[in-house]
């Protein structure tokens, strides 16, 4: 049974599975890449022929595309069983984003799963993260810290709504990244009964029409930019974290400025960014649920890639498992980046 390692390659374009002629989240375009979510910098353009889940395809047309998301483009279902070469292949939930998924392969009796960006708490825009048994498991390792302990959500939208009770005649504008916290935001604001119009910048608007056609329900949603200042007075208007104290929030009502990030648990970050109100609120798993997930899937052998490798590697190799820093290039933290730049692609 050949072990992983040898058909699994770290190349210049990424990682590529050798027997099955696909890079998988290639950072340049190819003939064969298999797509595990629609974030920037895992669904690049101009890939020949693109597979992915259906949702993926959805979202990477609408940012990138018809073209450029893929000359070819074919959706496979969870669980759904496709040969590649000499691999067979499927997609399960990574619960990240809406159709975020893990690629899992068997060769010659040996299975490996690439996670790509991955959360455990239960988000209601996407479907929840499923794990598989396998021989390697590549892990993410964004908030491979101890410090990085997520709040549950429900906690840091209760901060805001209590906030907002308030603070009644102020603004709160939230930045968020526009591809899946800006979605998750909204819908646990739902969830918590509120219930009125939520006002969006621009920029996030035409993603929330295509989780909406996909079947997830967002309310009512209002462009802030057509409202007066007067009809933003105790409302929440979502942003990217780049307009949120930019010239372009001088139309909201005395705002109180929130970011929802993972990074928020980092008070300086907060601070550098002006940021009133802080929102723990992470599509990434964090330092428990990263641990307890390489336990959960019994891989022998994790490779750990863009984040913090070696305290994840120190602390299973205490368990008796075989860890590896994979190093592939060209991968950022959508929420990390969106605290510099304004990450509303």
């Amino acid at each position: 049974m050949p072990h992983p390692k040898t058909w699994l390659k770290v190349c210049p374009q990424g990682l590529y599975c050798e027997p099955g002629g696909f890079f998988i989240d290639p950072t340049r375009a190819v003939d064969r890449a298999v797509i595990t979510h629609a974030h920037s910098d895992h669904a690049r353009p101009g890939h020949r022929a693109v597979l992915a889940s259906a949702g993926t395809l959805a979202l990477m047309r609408a940012r990138l595309g018809e073209g450029p998301a893929g000359l070819t483009q074919q959706a496979l279902g969870w669980g759904e069983r496709l040969r590649m070469g000499e691999v067979t292949l499927w997609l399960e939930p990574a619960g990240h984003v809406l159709g975020s998924a893990q690629v899992a392969m068997e060769y010659r009796g040996s299975r490996a799963v690439v996670s790509g960006d991955y959360k455990r708490t239960p988000d209601p825009t996407c479907d929840p993260f499923v794990p598989i048994p396998c021989d390697v498991f590549v892990t993410e390792a964004t908030f491979a810290l101890p410090v990085f302990r997520h709040p549950p959500p429900d906690h840091e939208i209760a901060r805001l709504l209590a906030s907002r009770a308030l603070f009644p005649e102020r603004t709160h504008v939230v930045g968020c990244y526009a591809l899946g916290k800006c979605q998750r935001l909204i819908a646990l604001l739902r969830g918590a009964g509120w219930h009125e119009p939520i006002y969006l910048h621009g920029a996030l608007a035409a993603l929330c029409a295509v989780y909406e056609q996909q079947g997830v329900a967002l309310g009512e949603l209002r462009a802030a930019t057509a409202a007066a200042k007067d009809q933003l007075k105790g409302a929440i208007v979502l942003a990217p974290p780049g307009a949120i104290t930019d010239r372009w929030a001088r139309r909201l009502a005395e705002p109180v400025v929130a970011l929802a990030s993972g990074w928020m648990r980092v008070r300086q970050r907060a601070r550098s960014r002006g940021v009133e109100l802080p929102l723990v609120i992470s599509d990434h798993a964090d330092w428990d649920e990263l641990n307890a997930t390489v336990d959960e899937v019994g891989a022998p052998e994790v490779w750990v890639t863009h984040g913090r490798e070696e305290a994840l590697i120190h602390c299973i190799t205490q368990r008796g498992v075989r860890g590896r820093a994979l190093r592939l290039v060209g991968y950022s933290d959508e929420d990390d980046e969106g605290l510099s730049e304004e990450a509303a692609a």
